[in-house]
């Protein structure tokens, strides 16, 4: 098998392709990050996380 799984936000199909095969945007890894108690990049990711939120709500 070629690479890990992914999942297109916009349609929410699944692949192992980069570019989504339905509707040809950009795919993200649907599986979460590794969980450490060290995590020095948390506070940021759900800072971003937070951001991409508001703006799902802000264009529907």
């Amino acid at each position: 098998m070629a690479g890990r799984m992914k999942k297109c936000p916009a349609c929410s199909a699944y692949g192992l392709t980069d570019p989504c095969r339905v509707c040809g945007k950009k795919t993200a890894s649907p599986h979460p990050a590794r969980f450490s108690p060290e995590d020095h990049y948390g506070t940021y990711r759900r800072r971003l996380k937070r951001l991409a939120q508001l703006e799902r709500r802000e264009g529907s």
